[in-house]
């Protein structure tokens, strides 16, 4: 096991290694844009000849990797927050990533294992049919479709809800006031469709199969009626493959979601990562980049080992 997770760290550092190279290469090779302000051109000169612009891509590469290595410093975001570290501007954009994905995964986990049960339980009846149907409805809907279909629905038509989440000020000074979570409702709502589905066909399919084995046969037997031999036997067998879909979704939270962040107006990681592009902010675009790859290899890690965790019966690395 310990093997394994060795190798599995190490392989995730060098794919990690291998993109962020790529993207630093394809990334520096388009040009700069120079501010009018003689002050800032000057003090904007001076900061990238220390970074080594003007060097040879691979020069350049080599002192971002000193830098970070030997200061931590990710380089200066240029245009979104200028003379700022790249860093610290992630880091502030962070938190409303984190919390509007927690609330949507918390919305989402109960509803889907519930729908998934009901499913499975009801198999070939009408229950299942109708959430089957629901389930590849959702599936195969992109979430910036329910995004538009939420706003247009709750805002355009009803007026239930704001059209975009409130900025700090708006909301009372704090992200954890209820005007604020009444904001983000409509985006919550938008990134728990998919999750729902997704975790209801996962759950359904684990179930299914499940709730055929001789030991549920069993449990019926000794008089147990149905539903508590389901959610006492079946459920728990069935979790072994479900738990670590659930916990990728967990590390995935920090990630965030780029298309819903920026239709919704929310100052997130997501919303961060579109502005880096399009203003060509170089440093912060690599910050990015190397933020949302390691939190996609490290999502692969978390899933694998903890299968191993969840069964004790499951061993990684073994012939």
């Amino acid at each position: 096991m310990i093997k394994y997770v060795i190798k599995r760290i190490l392989l995730m550092l060098f794919v990690l290694f291998a993109i962020t190279t790529i993207c630093f290469m394809l990334i520096r090779i388009l040009p700069r844009e120079i501010p009018q302000d003689k002050v800032l051109q000057q003090a904007y000169r001076d900061r990238w000849e220390a970074l080594g612009y003007d060097e040879p891509l691979m020069i350049q590469f080599g002192i971002y990797l000193k830098n970070i290595f030997t200061n931590f410093d990710f380089g200066t975001s240029w245009y979104v927050s200028p003379n700022t570290p790249a860093a610290e501007v992630l880091l502030d954009r962070l938190f409303p990533t984190i919390l509007v994905n927690l609330y949507s995964l918390l919305l989402s986990v109960p509803l889907g294992l519930m729908f998934g049960v009901l499913a499975a339980v009801k198999k070939n009846k009408w229950q299942d049919h109708l959430i089957s149907t629901m389930v590849i409805v959702f599936v195969s809907v992109p979430s910036y479709v329910y995004a538009f279909l939420v706003q247009y629905f709750l805002y355009f038509e009803w007026g239930l809800f704001p059209l975009n989440v409130y900025s700090l000020a708006d909301a009372g000074g704090s992200w954890f006031t209820f005007k604020m979570f009444y904001s983000m409702v409509p985006a919550i709502l938008s990134l728990s469709f998919g999750t729902i589905a997704g975790l209801c066909r996962f759950t359904r399919a684990e179930l299914t199969e499940t709730l055929t084995s001789e030991y549920m046969l069993l449990a019926r037997t000794k008089g147990l009626t149905r539903w508590q031999a389901t959610v006492r036997h079946a459920l728990k067998n069935a979790m072994v493959p479900i738990l670590p879909m659930i916990l990728s979704g967990f590390v995935g939270i920090l990630g965030g979601s780029l298309i819903i962040e920026q239709i919704f107006s929310i100052p997130g990681v997501g919303q961060l990562y579109i502005k880096a592009i399009n203003l060509l902010d170089y440093d912060l675009f690599m910050m990015d980049t190397i933020f949302y790859t390691a939190i996609g290899l490290l999502s692969g890690i978390v899933i694998d080992l903890s299968y191993g965790f969840i069964d004790p019966r499951i061993r990684m690395g073994e012939k």
